[in-house]
Formats: structure tokens, sequence, C-alpha cells
């Protein structure tokens, strides 16, 4: 194999020789056309021999792979993808604008939990009075004629919705600030006592601060008075606090474990849609159960006032008796 510097010198000798040629016109033109496509073809000559010395035989040069290889899922799971992008989207409008992504998810998450809520709120005791089972027959043809789509809008409560909405609305930017208070904070040398510490803080002191505030702003804002909002939340929030324990404490180790920042509130909110559900539910029941503790309250008192006016008037009648007598 010739090497490229002894090519080159080569090609200076044969320039060297060309130019000693006489000088005549027709001379210098010949010379400098050979001399022209002696360079050429050594040129290619010299490119042939480089790239046979940098490839090996056999291999293609200068071709680049199909693109259908670029779209065959490998150990990168690429076919995920599709899954991942949504998440990454949420995780920069996070960055971005934090608080108003915090205010448009709680929206989502209590929306949907009050309507979940009302959907399967049917099993629920409720009393039913006369009146209400007379229009049952005369509703049925009614809905007959009326859709789907109809029939479900009109049996949703919008002002119980209204009322999850506006809860909803006003915890969402100090809740996030509180867990961000909280990722911030307690953090040990030890990952397993930063972590129950999180935990046993978020538990003690966040779950019943909200449970209370839910529950009194439900009771507030349905026109309840102060004896009932109070006579609500004792009947509400130390149930929801013990079933929160059997739940939130793992969901809030995982997330402080393997959820990063931006991702923490949205994964977090896919939890509060089963648990909101489950608050909305419990507000329900007792609201129920107030009722009915009210209505049998009612029928009591009247039971008193018949039972002491007739006593009175047995007094009556054994006074006029006494004073007949006399």
């Amino acid at each position: 194999m010739i090497r490229p510097t002894c090519a080159w010198a080569r090609l200076g000798l044969r320039r060297t020789t060309l130019l000693t040629a006489p000088h005549t016109r027709a001379g210098t033109l010949t010379g400098f056309a050979n001399a022209s496509h002696v360079a050429g073809r050594t040129a290619a000559r010299i490119g042939r021999r480089y790239n046979a010395s940098h490839h090996p035989p056999g291999a293609p040069v200068a071709h680049k792979a199909p693109e259908t290889t670029k779209t065959i899922p490998g150990p990168s799971w690429l076919w995920l993808e599709p899954i991942y992008e949504p998440f990454r989207a949420y995780g920069r409008i996070q960055q971005r604008r934090p608080y108003m992504t915090q205010f448009v998810s709680a929206l989502v998450i209590y929306f949907v939990g009050d309507l979940v809520a009302q959907s399967i709120g049917s099993a629920l005791p409720a009393v039913e009075t006369e009146e209400e089972e007379r229009t049952e027959g005369e509703g049925e043809e009614e809905e007959e004629e009326k859709g789907w789509v109809q029939e479900w809008y009109d049996n949703r409560d919008w002002a119980r919705t209204g009322r999850a909405l506006m809860i909803g609305g006003l915890a969402a930017v100090p809740g996030y600030k509180w867990f961000l208070w909280l990722g911030n904070s307690f953090n040990y040398g030890s990952k397993v006592l930063s972590l129950t510490t999180k935990v046993a803080v978020n538990q003690v002191l966040f779950t019943p601060i909200f449970n209370t505030y839910f529950f009194g702003m439900q009771s507030l804002l349905s026109g309840a008075t102060l004896p009932e909002i109070s006579e609500r939340i004792k009947n509400t929030v130390p149930t929801s606090w013990l079933n929160s324990c059997k739940i939130w404490p793992a969901i809030t180790a995982f997330s402080f474990t393997f959820i990063p920042l931006q991702y923490r509130s949205i994964f977090g909110g896919v939890i509060a849609i089963g648990w909101q559900t489950y608050l909305s539910l419990l507000n329900q029941r007792a609201a129920a159960e107030e009722a009915v503790e009210h209505a049998h309250g009612h029928e009591q008192e009247e039971v008193r006032h018949k039972e002491v006016a007739g006593r009175e008037r047995d007094t009556e009648r054994q006074c006029e008796g006494e004073k007949c007598a006399a």
C-alpha cells in the first residue's frame, strides 16, 4: 500500500516534468490538462485506499440505519412515551405557575369527587314522605320521555357541587404551601427518622384541621347554625381521622420517598378523588342522620306537649269538679 505522502510526491514529480517542457502555447495547455487529469485520478485512488483501510471489508460505507429501527420498543420502554408526556407537561406548567395549577387541579378533584359521591349516594338512607311517594308514579312517565343526559343532569345536586368547588378552591394554595414546608422541614441524617416525622406531623396536625374545615364549611354553606355546625364536626371528624390513618400515612411516605416535587400534587390528587368521594358520602350520611334525629326530636316534643296539655286539662277538670262539689 502506497502512503499518501509518496503519492503526492509522485504527483509533484510529474508536475515538475510537465512544467519543464518547452514553453509553447499548445505544450503549456497540454501539460496543464494532463496534470489536472492525473491529479483527479490520484485523489480518487487515495480516497478509495483511505476508505478501505478504515472500514472492514463487506461493511456498508456512508449508509444510515433505516428509520423503522428507531421506532421498535427497546429497553427504554419507548412505547410509554404517550403516557409520560401529559405528566411532563403538567410538571412544566407546575414549575411555571404553581398556584394557578394547584387551584385548577383542586377544582377538578373536588368536582369529580362530588359527582362520584352523588352517583353512589343512592345507597344512603333517605326519608321519603307521602307526597314524594305520590309523585313517583307521575314522574315515571316524564322520565321515559327524557334522555339519559337530561335525567343525569336533573338528578344532580348542583348546589352541593358548588359548595364542594368553593371548599376545594379555598384550600388549594394553603395545602400546597403546607406540603412544600413539610418537604423542606424535618430533614435529619436518618431518612427513616425524617420520613416518620413528616408522616406523623402531617397526620396529627394537617388531617384533623383540614377535616374540620371541610365539614364545617359544608354545614356553614348549607345554612346551618353554629350548634348544628359543631354537631356535624363532632359526628364526622373523629371517624374521618381514624379512617385516614389507614390510608394517608402510606401514601404520604411513598410520595416523599419516590415522587419528585413537581409531581407530588398530581399523585396526591389522583388519590384525593377517592378520598373526597368518601368525605362527601360521610357528610351526606351525617346530614341524613341529623335530619332523622331532628325529625324524631320534633315528634317527641309534640308528644310531650300533648302530654303536658292533657295533664293540664285533667287538672282543670279536677278543679272544676271540686268547685262543683263545694
